[in-house]
């Protein structure tokens, strides 16, 4: 991941620019986000929150939500636009945060650069700290199979919606409600994923 934190430091004014405010979300996101993390008792992390515009949003809800991420310009931007937000650096691979104990956690396209191998791992960290019934919600991009693409910034995958599922199924979080969104000549076909933590 050196390598992706390494592309994003390199383009971070320019993607600030382009992404940086909340309203550059689709609305359609925005509301799924806020229908699965608002009213969470307890805290939740943005893992990967970027320039933190969703990490404010949520607090704009009233989320006690906390934003991560490990490129250090993205942090320094955040901390200065949203002062009242906590904000970390830090890596979701290896969260510093105590087990069972959030209540959600948003990773809003920061897996896509994950390489399909490490995928298992990362969602087991997310599981460890995720207090029983918490939320996760992430958003990935959507192909027929498992596959890298060029991404503007750094290579990126896509996934099957059913067979991510899967995975998060297998770490331990059942599905709860998925939002698919076709290319619309723009921007790749997309999906979001709510799912909640069960078992042990």
């Amino acid at each position: 991941m050196e390598k992706v934190r390494q592309a994003y430091a390199s383009v971070a004014e320019v993607y600030i620019g382009l992404f940086g405010t909340s309203e550059q979300v689709h609305p359609d996101d925005l509301a799924f986000i806020g229908r699965h993390l608002a009213g969470r008792s307890g805290r939740v992390l943005d893992l990967g929150c970027g320039p933190g515009h969703i990490t404010g949003y949520l607090r704009s809800l009233g989320v006690d939500a906390t934003g991560i991420d490990m490129v250090p310009e993205f942090i320094a931007h955040a901390r200065a636009a949203h002062p009242s937000v906590e904000f970390q650096l830090g890596s979701m691979e290896h969260l510093d945060v105590a087990d069972h104990s959030v209540a959600g956690i948003l990773a809003w396209g920061s897996l896509i650069h994950l390489p399909p191998q490490d995928l298992d791992g990362v969602l087991a960290e997310f599981r460890r700290v995720m207090a029983p019934a918490g939320t996760l919600v992430l958003a990935l991009f959507v192909g027929d199979e498992v596959a890298a693409f060029d991404h503007k910034v750094v290579t990126a995958y896509r996934w099957p919606v059913d067979e991510f599922s899967e995975r998060l199924t297998r770490a331990g979080f059942t599905e709860v409600e998925r939002l698919q969104r076709p290319s619309d000549g723009t921007r790749r076909p997309h999906a979001a994923i709510a799912a909640i933590a069960t078992g042990g």
